[in-house]
């Protein structure tokens, strides 16, 4: 029997790395066609599979192929080399991504991949010989969609609306990735809104894109061992099984739930230390980021049985990734107070350091960033009045009561009609301006916003995903004057923005930091 040809863009990734180890185990079944850019650490990465295969490894780009095993080297930017990668494939599963912090400091960037590189992989699938019809697409898009969720909206699902956090440019490009997989001719594509993924050695992602995130962020994460499972899991369902056409959410399920503070702390408590003396509260924003609980990513798991793996299997992994020196450290911290307090200080500086970093919030306040300020904290004095630790501390109960965000039509039908869809469209501030529908959530109609953008779309993208006027979509951000026109986006807005706000952040807000020394 012939075996099946699989397209994995972005295998060098945390979660694309993870699918193919998998799906090298499965080389009976599968051929395997990878598009890497040709860096000196993807080569080295793919070298020795290059090797068993009696693929002769090539400086630069071009095309190794032999014993089941493809690699372009090349950039899903260039069309050539997708178009090249598509060649005879049965599948796409595509994890690949340019991804924060570097996406929010290099926008042009993230277009070109996030965007432009999956438009990319659409023309290519349907420029194959009946590629729409034969070759199944999964695309990995993102939590970050639907932007910050604090309580008491902390509970979120498929088709409430998207909201990409201000600053967050990696969030509005996979947005526009997702639209354009959902926009598509393809007959067999599914998009898997992935959460945090939860690598082993996470100490290794220090950042200060850390300090963006509330302390009370509602995450539902995901371990990478499980997210790569998951996606070479998709290889098994069907032609003709409901799975395709539909949007999921991609999380570990209950067992791998957890607010940010408890999380950050897994690491600290396994060195003994107390996170109260390594942070300050104030370092951390208020609002503007994003994660949230799911309440449907048990859909996803009935499909591709990604739930295996909890937040005690993830401190087992990291404990394991750690280097035996701080193994060591960690104990003496435990059993002897005075190397503690020398640790914790240490940790102290070296963190307030990275917080007051151009791109960190201290450097926000430092240099007076109004912008950043306000969209992460509403004011200075918001920033200046957060109390020190175990104080006035926010909602951070697993079961603290949520909100059920309304879609704006009676879901609990089994077929929609025409009046459904305009029901929709006006409590999204807008119009349905198609006078006749079939029923049919994938036939593309007529629509108008509420700023009278014009724009066609599918039923299903609008209604079931959570997308909605694609002109309106950020960058730039005008998210106060949307709420204020826009009740099912003024849902996610208003729990934790003031009525009277009026903020604009432009397209270019980025550059704002740019021109700093610190």
């Amino acid at each position: 029997m012939k075996k099946e040809v699989v397209f994995l863009p972005g295998a060098s990734g945390s979660m694309g790395w993870q699918a193919f180890l998998r799906l090298w185990a499965l080389r009976d079944k599968y051929d395997i066609v990878l598009l890497q850019r040709p860096s000196p650490k993807n080569k080295e990465m793919f070298a020795p599979y290059e090797k068993q295969c009696g693929i002769e490894s090539i400086p630069g780009n071009g095309i190794c192929e032999g014993r089941g095993l493809k690699i372009v080297w090349g950039d899903v930017t260039r069309y050539e080399d997708v178009l090249e990668a598509c060649k005879g494939i049965d599948w796409c599963l595509c994890p690949m991504a340019f991804i924060s912090p570097e996406a929010d400091r290099n926008p042009a960037m993230a277009k070109a991949v996030n965007t432009e590189g999956i438009k990319n992989i659409v023309k290519a699938i349907e420029a194959q010989p009946n590629g729409a019809e034969h070759i199944k697409f999964v695309y990995t898009g993102t939590v970050a969609a639907t932007g910050d969720r604090l309580p008491p909206i902390h509970v979120g699902r498929i088709g409430d609306p998207l909201k990409p956090s201000v600053f967050d440019f990696y969030a509005t490009t996979k947005i526009r990735g997702e639209y354009a997989v959902c926009e598509s001719n393809i007959k067999h594509w599914a998009s898997l809104r992935q959460t945090f993924i939860m690598i082993p050695d996470v100490m290794s992602l220090q950042d200060p894109i850390m300090f963006h995130q509330p302390i009370n962020s509602y995450m539902e994460n995901n371990t990478s061992d499980d997210a790569g499972r998951g996606l070479i899991n998709c290889l098994q369902i069907l032609d003709d099984s409901d799975f395709w056409r539909r949007v999921y959410n991609m999380g570990g399920g209950p067992s791998c739930r957890i607010v940010f503070l408890d999380f950050m702390n897994i690491a600290f408590k396994m060195l003994g230390l107390d996170y109260r003396k390594v942070f300050e509260r104030k370092w951390f924003g208020l609002r503007n980021f994003h994660m949230q609980f799911f309440e449907d990513s048990h859909v996803l798991n009935e499909y591709i049985h990604n739930w295996n793996e909890g937040m005690d299997d993830y401190e087992k992994k990291m404990w394991g990734a750690m280097p035996r020196s701080m193994k060591i450290l960690a104990k003496i911290n435990k059993y002897f107070p005075p190397m503690r307090w020398l640790v914790q200080k240490m940790t102290y500086r070296r963190l307030k350091k990275m917080a007051e970093r151009k791109d960190g919030t201290l450097g926000w306040y430092n240099n007076r960033m109004d912008m950043r300020i306000s969209a992460f904290y509403g004011s200075y004095e918001k920033f200046e009045s957060i109390p020190d630790w175990d104080v006035d501390m926010p909602e951070m109960r697993h079961d603290a009561k949520s909100i059920r965000l309304n879609h704006g039509y009676d879901e609990t039908k089994a077929q929609l009609d025409l009046s459904d869809l305009q029901d929709a469209a006006k409590f999204r501030g807008g119009a349905c301006l198609s006078k006749t529908w079939d029923g049919d959530l994938y036939a593309t109609l007529k629509w108008k916003c509420v700023f009278d953008h014009e724009f066609e779309a599918k039923p299903y993208t609008l209604l079931k995903a959570g997308h909605w006027c694609p002109i309106c979509l950020a960058p730039p951000w005008h998210y106060d004057e949307i709420a204020k026109k826009n009740p099912f986006f003024a849902q996610i807005w208003y729990p934790n923005h003031g009525k009277d706000e009026n903020n604009f952040y432009p397209e270019d807000c980025y550059k704002d930091i740019q021109d700093l020394k610190v």
